[in-house]
């Protein structure tokens, strides 16, 4: 399957620019082929403000985000590859998400040569843990007539 990471970060831009708020994203810029003015980068990372009013012609592809901004007066382009967006949200109430970590294909996990792990013993004789399973209740709905 595809990433869901561009599908969750272009759907929290929409909902955060929707409410009037200003849509910020975190990047790693460690990630190869992040493209970001240097002197904006602290510790490795970078918080770009990607609202419609603070850049110009944004592209939100499976791929990658694009976008070209000011930077110090300065027209830049900007590329920041999906696997470096670390987390998106509104710049007035600091509410979004961090962006879940992609997981590996089935084909880095496991080329067709790769011998199987093996699984950790463990004694046959121990008996799995209780079950905790939550008290059941009733439904809290009413029918009013």
């Amino acid at each position: 399957m595809t990433s869901q990471r561009p599908y969750i970060l272009r759907a929290l831009y929409e909902w955060i620019a929707d409410n009037g708020m200003t849509p910020h994203v975190l990047v790693d810029a460690r990630v190869s082929g992040v493209r970001v003015p240097a002197h904006t980068v602290k510790d490795g990372q970078v918080v770009l403000n990607i609202a419609d009013r603070a850049v110009a012609r944004l592209e939100m592809d499976n791929d990658a985000l694009r976008f070209s901004a000011r930077f110090g007066g300065v027209s830049q382009s900007v590329v920041v590859p999906m696997a470096a967006v670390i987390a998106i949200y509104a710049r007035e109430t600091g509410q979004g998400m961090a962006l879940p970590a992609d997981l590996p294909s089935e084909t880095a996990d496991a080329g067709a040569d790769a011998a199987p792990s093996a699984a950790p013993e463990t004694p046959a004789d121990t008996d799995p843990p209780p079950r905790s399973d939550p008290p059941k209740r009733g439904s809290h709905l009413r029918i009013i007539k």
